[in-house]
């Protein structure tokens, strides 16, 4: 997979995230999902990146460059097209993410995901995420689970 910067106003970058858009809808109501909008994804706080397979788009991940509750990365709109499941994508698209945010000095990384992605959690849980309590603006709620990350505690890929 080749990993490149994505620009959230070319239309096969919408597209991907128009398809990401209704798999979240499909698993959680709108006052679940906290998605981060086109707008928001071309902020220049925001790492937005994209993965490609024989040219064609199939995985994206972003992360917003935080200072709200302490200085943090978080993650953000990573997601992989049903076809290309399977395949180690989420691993290459966090790894490259994780690799960008400590080059840049931080080394604190949060997240929000939901219960009904057990397969995201998993892979976070084995690249070292914790589960942590709601962190920013978030509240708490019975859908989402929040982890964290201390990139200088060594945890692992």
């Amino acid at each position: 997979m080749k990993i490149e910067a994505l620009n959230p106003e070319k239309q096969e970058v919408q597209a991907l995230i128009e398809i990401s858009d209704c798999y979240y809808a499909d698993l959680y109501p709108p006052e679940s999902n906290h998605l981060t909008s086109h707008d928001e994804l071309a902020h220049p706080q925001m790492i937005f990146i994209g993965g490609r397979m024989d040219g064609e788009l199939v995985a994206s991940g972003a992360a917003r460059i935080m200072n709200n509750d302490g200085d943090y990365a978080e993650i953000k709109r990573v997601f992989v097209l049903d076809s290309h499941r399977g395949l180690g994508l989420s691993k290459a698209i966090m790894n490259y993410l994780e690799q960008e945010i400590s080059s840049r000095g931080i080394t604190l990384l949060r997240l929000e995901t939901g219960i009904k992605q057990p397969e995201a959690i998993g892979l976070y849980r084995k690249l070292g995420y914790q589960e942590c309590g709601p962190f920013g603006a978030y509240q708490s709620d019975p859908l989402s689970v929040f982890m964290e990350k201390d990139a200088l505690a060594g945890a692992g890929n």
